[in-house]
This record gives structure tokens, sequence and C-alpha cells, in this order.
């Protein structure tokens, strides 16, 4: 795609950086096929190819809108499109330039912006635990919009206080701990199965894809360098001790967002070296099933029943990581299937999304919902809080995450 970039973004990183991407688009429309919202919508505006444009003319010096924030804001940011662009189109690090140039350029009503700020700092803020173990309190006097965003709460079961030689770091996560602590202790505890001791460094918190994706790029950015700084000890090896074989996530939203801590910070002199570094040790729960099922293999009393596998964006899509999850817990006595329909699609949660966006976000929910529905599971497994989350909030059938299952097969024998 040919472009000739305004003066004001000609020489920037920004520009440089979306004029390579916009560049290696070739209109071809593969993409409207597997967009989420352009399945929904049918405007071609709402499919990447549309949003492509939309965010070409800003860059070459056309005037953006309401409308055109409209578009940039329904995009899930699932990136379907670029597991599907045969010209590898970084969809996902062109649609953070737009945004970030088209809401500064284009103010939003009062509001939008409180709505944004409650989330990006509401979410992220040491006040959210207490907030979340009240609304657990008195859940069932809630408003159902409410209710669906407060999980019940359930225990969360003790953390393994063995030693092992093998190490792993986690983030424990900034809404996890709260509302779905469990997920933490469970992957603890099947690590500590298989001889991995897993770490939690207290400084690290959000990850930042919270702030960054609803345009507080800098406040995003902060939150990446500190998790950097409460993680670096442990990269490096602390008090001589042999440094941690990886940086292990099992909510996998933060493991796209940590995974790209190396682009986001490639301009910082300081840091971008050490962003590379934790990018290539981040590596999603289920990678390390490989390793661990020979060790698990002979402690696991599978449960009986299908299981559906709804794979998250942030998973096949953010980390390319596909097939892994069912293979292994299915090598281990599960049947784990994932729908025969769509598989591939968002179910609409998409972090803030199913707030900030709740029609199309309940829209692609029941539309995956159905599909899993097909099979008849008695849980439905996902990995990703917010995925498991949403898609519980429009099912009686449990969902939780698959690691709780491995984690409780491992207890039942």
């Amino acid at each position: 795609m040919q472009t000739q970039l305004a003066p004001e973004f000609k020489d920037t990183p920004e520009g440089r950086e979306a004029e390579a991407i916009l560049r290696k688009c070739v209109h071809c429309g593969f993409c409207t096929a597997t967009c989420p919202t352009y399945q929904l919508m049918g405007d071609e505006l709402d499919g990447p190819r549309g949003r492509i444009y939309l965010m070409k003319q800003v860059l070459e010096g056309e005037a953006p809108t309401r409308s055109t924030q409209m578009h940039l804001d329904r995009c899930l940011t699932c990136r379907n499109c670029e597991s599907t662009c045969p010209s590898g189109v970084q969809y996902g690090h062109l649609v953070d330039i737009g945004r970030k140039l088209v809401d500064e350029r284009v103010p939003r009503p009062a509001g939008e912006r409180a709505l944004r700020w409650l989330l990006k700092e509401g979410l992220t803020s040491p006040l959210f635990a207490p907030a979340m173990k009240l609304g657990q309190g008195v859940r069932g006097l809630l408003p159902e919009a409410l209710k669906a965003k407060v999980p019940e709460a359930r225990p969360a079961g003790a953390w393994p206080g063995r030693s092992h030689a093998r190490k792993v770091l986690m983030l424990t996560g900034c809404v996890q701990p709260a509302m779905m602590p469990n997920i933490n202790t469970a992957t603890a505890r099947v690590l500590d199965a298989a001889g991995i001791e897993t770490i939690v460094a207290p400084e690290a918190g959000c990850c930042g894809a919270v702030k960054f994706h609803l345009n507080d790029q800098d406040g995003g950015l902060a939150q990446m360098r500190a998790n950097i700084d409460a993680w670096w000890p442990h990269v490096e090896g602390v008090n001589g001790a042999a440094p941690v074989e990886a940086i292990v996530m099992n909510a996998s939203g933060c493991g796209a967002t940590v995974r790209e801590y190396g682009h986001h910070l490639k301009h910082d002199a300081a840091y971008a070296d050490k962003a590379q570094r934790i990018s290539a040790l981040t590596r999603d729960i289920g990678e390390l099933l490989p390793q661990i099922v020979p060790a698990l293999r002979d402690r696991v009393k599978a449960p009986e029943g299908l299981l559906a596998f709804h794979p998250p964006c942030t998973l096949q899509h953010g980390q390319k990581v596909r097939g892994v999850v069912e293979q292994h817990l299915n090598e281990l006595g599960f049947q784990l299937r994932v729908a025969t329909n769509e598989s591939h699609l968002c179910c609409g949660s998409a972090g803030t999304y199913s707030v900030l966006e709740p029609q199309t976000s309940k829209a692609l929910r029941d539309r995956k919902l159905g599909h899993l529905a097909e099979l008849e599971p008695k849980v439905i497994v996902s990995a990703n809080i917010g995925c498991i989350t949403h898609l519980q909030s429009g099912t009686a059938t449990p969902v939780r995450h698959w690691v709780e299952m491995l984690d409780a097969a491992i207890q039942d024998s």
C-alpha cells in the first residue's frame, strides 16, 4: 500500500513504524473473513482493511472524526486478522499507533473519559481487591449487569511450600488475585507436582495492558518498566542462585503483552535490552505442558465428561500458541475439545471491551457459547480470566481455567 505520510509524522518513530506496516498491506481483504466485528456488522470500516484505510488517512494528514474514533474503538484487538494475513501485516501495532493519534486529535465526551479513567485506574488499584470482596459479599443483591462482572467467591487453596532446584517466576496479575485467586495457586501446585518452584516478585503488578490499550500508553509503559525492575534480580540470579527458567503467565492477555515488552520499549535506551530478555523468557503455562506432562502422567485422575476448550485470542493469535493445551491434556486422559465452528473467533471479552462496547461484546459471547454448547460439555475451560468471567456471565455451565481442572485431577488422584 503506497503511503505519503504528513510532515508531522514522517520522521517520528511512530510514523516510520506505521508506514512500514502499511506498506505490507496489499488490500486483499482476507482479514475481513476472520474479523468478528465485520462478521457481526458487515461494515467495511468495522473490519481490519477499512480501519487500516482510516488510519492511513490520518497519517497522511486528514483530520480524524468521532466516526474514525468509533470504528477504531469497535476493534477488539483480537489479532485474528494477523493470523489470516498472507502479507504479515502487524495490525495490532498499527492500531495502537492509530488510536493514540486519533485520541490526541478527537476529544471524547465527558462520560467516555470518566469511564475510561475509572477502568484504567480502578482495575489496577490496590483498592480493587477490597471492592471485589465487598461485591462478592452482596452479589445476590447486585443488578444483573454488575453481577456479571463479579464472579462467585471460590477458595484459593494452599500455596505449595516445597523448594525445588527448578524455578520459574509467575505474574499474579492485577485483577486475578481478587477475582479468581485459585488460578494462581492451582498453577503453583501443578508446577510443584512436576518439580518446579513458582516464585512471585511482590513488586510486580499489572502487566501494563489495561492502561496501554486505553490510550494511557505512558502509564502502561511505566508499569512495564516497574515489572522489569521487579523481575530482573530473579532473571539474573539472586544472591548467587541460578536464574529462573521462565516467566510464566496463566492469563494469556498478560502473556501477549509481556511478550511484546521488547517491542514497546525498543526506543528506551535504559530498558530496551532488558525488555527483550523478559519477552524471550515469557511462556504461557500451556507451553510448559510438554515438560511437565511426563512427571504428571501417573499422578492424574482425569475427570469424567467432556470439557469444551475456548482458546483465547491472546493465546492463539497474540502469542501464536495453538493446540498445545488440547494435545497434552488429552494425553493425560482428559476429554478436551474445541468448538467445531468458529473456534478462532473472539468471545467478546477483550479486556475492557465488554464494558465499553457491551452490545457487541454480548453478541459475540452468545455466538461463542452457542458453538461450545453443541459439544454438550460438563465444563467450559479457557486460559484467560477475562474470557472465563465473560463466558460465565452467559451460561450456567461452569467455566474454569484449564489449570484448575488439572490441579483438581492431581488432588483427586
